[in-house]
């Protein structure tokens, strides 16, 4: 079954949505310039909400962070009760070890090379959790760090898909499109922000289209 997050988490109510929907992942923003960012107190009331809640049936809770060091990073993610932590900049396979198997690494390549060499560098930090992914490809953009809109190529995703145990895929993926995205890759799960969010108010999720993404998630599977 293909994994599910939606990241970008900023209110109770839509983490709710997103988990009543079947999301198996929910990713909460740490990173102060994204339109999505939470703070570490107003992400631990959802959660600590989420879990008594839900119990055993709460999703995985993901931190975001971008060119944070370990020490923010743990001490966030102990504050928030998060199971693992998303690098999404330009950290090091370093900090990756320094986390003890909960964080894993979003990357961005320009091409299949960047991306094949950024999977021999990171892959001996590869997460062992099988919650979550080895590896996240999100598409390359000179200057943002995710939450872009647009799609990493067929061939970089096929190229890393076949060499990464648990291929997360996010960029640009919507309701429309996920389901064609499934079939040509095959990834081991889904990440979608902005493509299921009300049009114009970032990082808030529409009802409607969070629905359809994990239903048409959920149809490419049979």
């Amino acid at each position: 079954m293909v994994k599910v997050k939606i990241c970008g988490m900023m209110t109770l109510e839509d983490a709710r949505l997103a988990s009543a929907a079947g999301a198996d992942l929910l990713g909460f923003n740490f990173y102060k310039k994204s339109p999505r960012y939470i703070a570490p107190d107003a992400a631990f009331q959802i959660c600590d909400a989420l879990r008594a809640e839900l119990g055993s049936r709460c999703p995985v809770l993901i931190g975001l962070f971008v060119n944070e060091v370990a020490g923010v990073i743990s001490a966030v993610t102990r504050k928030v009760g998060l199971n693992g932590a998303q690098l999404s900049g330009d950290e090091s396979d370093a900090l990756l070890k320094e986390l003890y198997g909960i964080g894993y690494k979003a990357i961005r390549p320009m091409n299949r090379a960047q991306a094949l060499d950024d999977v021999e560098y990171f892959r001996p930090q590869f997460p062992t959790n099988p919650q979550f992914p080895s590896l996240l490809l999100d598409a390359y953009h000179p200057q943002l760090y995710g939450g872009t809109g647009e799609q990493a190529s067929v061939e970089v995703a096929l190229a890393v898909k076949a060499v990464v145990p648990r291929l997360m895929l996010a960029g640009g993926l919507t309701p429309e499109n996920v389901g064609e995205r499934i079939e040509n890759i095959q990834p081991w799960g889904v990440d979608v922000a902005s493509g299921v969010e009300i049009e114009g108010q970032p990082g808030r999720k529409d009802p409607e289209r969070v629905r359809a993404f994990i239903d048409a998630v959920r149809r490419s599977e049979t």
